[in-house]
């Protein structure tokens, strides 16, 4: 017999060895109380699947799809479920989760015909997805070598699978069954269909989107936000991707292996030096017009989305076309510490706007666009107070102001300045590769590898605290900065190709530093897995204006 302490009660029981997760939940489902249904599990802190069997004493932390790990398993199951339900409905058709979008997920779809999708189409999709789901069939995990698992994947036409397991260094390998189809997911699922009640599917542009539960309360599903400037500005990555012929982890890996990692840099810093030149020539058009002429830039972004130094090359682009930028920090518009509002726990909530006085802000914008000389605050962290040191500020004629900060599009910023005067700019991570045809990689993996690598160079905070503080960071720009990004004039992604190869190297000894022993540990886990599929590269050819050298060091721009 074997020892079992599950964490959701701390209580200990005994099971014979080689019990099935499922079944030692069943043991405790009395005892634990859980405000949804439990999809996934944690043993030793690590992600498995319910059908996981277990040998040795091991803790145990039951999750439900209001959890990361759980949302992640829900997600990953339902994805396969659709992939299902296309090729029977459709054989031969090929399926392309994408990226998350309007909090779903959306998916390109080619029927074999090459005929455009319709809503019958949609229709008989979502039939056959509720007839898996009512069957209630099981997902059957078979583990192999490596070469077993590629030659299951050759006979079936799956390239991007091949690709990524023939460049990932893995000895063995694990692939799942439904019925008769066989997939490839780098996380666990849960035990049948039936686990999967909350889900929808209908059209979006000439795609799918796959509806999921919401974060918070998965028994219902989340609400749909369109989000067609999102849309486009992906759309715009995965043109380029084709045309730099990289879709996914294994394109990369191969480029890489064949010497092309300099030419994939340089080509992706031209990319995105393109874009920014773009940017600086539409504000100098707006400046210089008859008509309302701008005079104000917003910028904002979610954390780790590479806002300063975006800002820095921005304000480059806009010498170059003769205007004078003049940056504005509205961290000097804090209220003063003891104002500071808290979050339930008690803890200062630094990312709620009533943390910024706005409405001096806005007095101060509004006075400087009229030409006033304004004194300007500085905010003291030390003493966590404003003061006015005599620091003051003049426009002059060919003067645009740049406001930088993650509540830079919150209309109560700006509200008495016409939206004329303004340019909004919304800036982030939107990752396009994906590690194949049905693994995407969510955008927020993207972000939190960096600042995990940032705040550890700066001596900050350990990986262990980074991780620690996520969920709060992810819960704030759902509040603050999500809901206005399709306001922005203009989007820009940040991301980089060959991003992961070079984050792997730097994120790689960081991760490891993570305790085995405390929760953070199945987050670090989980990025390590994820980050060994990418070929590992050196940082030495990102130029020092680049904005990966803001997360991994060597940035020419002073203050980063």
């Amino acid at each position: 017999m074997l020892q079992i302490r599950c964490k959701n009660n701390n209580v200990t029981k005994s099971f014979p060895e080689g019990t099935s997760l499922l079944d030692v939940y069943q043991e405790f489902a009395d005892e634990i109380q859980l405000p949804f249904p439990v999809v996934s599990a944690k043993v030793n802190n690590v992600s498995q699947g319910l059908k996981f069997r277990v040998f040795q004493n091991r803790d145990v932390e039951f999750l439900d799809a209001s959890m990361g790990s759980g949302h992640r398993v829900y997600v990953r199951s339902l994805s396969f479920v659709l992939y299902k339900a296309t090729q029977d409905v459709f054989p031969g058709s090929k399926l392309f989760i994408e990226h998350s979008l309007c909090r779903g997920y959306y998916c390109n779809f080619k029927k074999r015909s090459n005929e455009p999708l319709s809503d019958a189409d949609v229709d008989s999709i979502r039939q056959r997805m509720q007839e898996i789901i009512d069957l209630d069939m099981p997902f059957r995990r078979t583990q192999a070598t490596n070469e077993e698992t590629i030659r299951v994947f050759t006979e079936r036409g799956f390239v991007d699978k091949v690709k990524l397991l023939e460049t990932s260094g893995q000895i063995y390998s694990d692939y799942y069954t439904l019925g008769d189809t066989v997939d490839y997911y780098y996380g666990p699922l849960v035990p049948s269909a039936g686990y999967l009640k909350v889900w929808g599917l209908e059209r979006y542009e000439d795609g799918l989107l796959l509806r999921v539960p919401d974060w918070y309360n998965p028994l219902k599903l989340a609400e749909k936000v369109d989000q067609p400037k999102t849309f486009g500005m992906f759309a715009e990555k995965t043109h380029w991707d084709i045309i730099m012929r990289l879709s996914n982890a294994g394109d990369v890996n191969k480029a890489i292996k064949r010497g092309h990692a300099s030419e994939l840099i340089q080509v992706s810093e031209a990319l995105q030096e393109k874009k920014i030149v773009q940017i600086a020539e539409e504000i100098e058009r707006r400046f210089h017009r008859e008509e309302n002429p701008v005079r104000l830039v917003l910028i904002t972004g979610p954390s780790s989305s590479g806002k300063t130094t975006f800002c820095k090359r921005l304000s480059i682009q806009l010498l170059a076309c003769g205007l004078r930028p003049v940056s504005f920090s509205t961290d000097d518009y804090f209220v003063n510490r003891t104002d500071t509002p808290k979050l339930p726990n008690g803890d200062y909530d630094f990312d709620n706007i009533e943390t910024v006085e706005y409405s001096l802000l806005e007095d101060h914008l509004l006075r400087l666009m009229q030409g006033e000389k304004v004194e300007i605050p500085e905010y003291n962290f030390v003493t966590g107070k404003r003061e006015y040191n005599g620091k003051k500020l003049k426009l002059s004629g060919d003067t645009v102001l740049i406001i930088e900060g993650i509540h830079a599009l919150n209309p109560l910023l700006t509200k008495k300045i016409p939206d004329d005067l303004k340019y909004k700019i919304y800036i982030s991570a939107l990752t396009s590769i994906s590690l194949d045809d049905h693994n995407w990689i969510p955008t927020r993996d993207n972000r939190l590898l960096r600042r995990i690598i940032r705040d550890y160079n700066k001596g900050a905070f350990t990986a262990q605290q980074t991780i620690s503080q996520w969920k709060n960071v992810c819960q704030a720009e759902d509040q603050w900065i999500f809901p206005y990004q399709e306001t922005a004039d203009v989007m820009f992604n940040s991301a980089l190709n060959i991003e992961f190869a070079v984050l792997r190297t730097h994120a790689e000894i960081i991760l490891a530093s993570v305790p085995r022993n405390c929760p953070e540990y199945a987050e670090a886990h989980r990025l390590l897995r994820f980050i060994h599929y990418f070929l590992p590269i050196s940082d030495k050819e990102i130029p020092p204006t680049s904005i990966m050298r803001e997360f991994v060091g060597g940035s020419s721009f002073k203050e980063i």
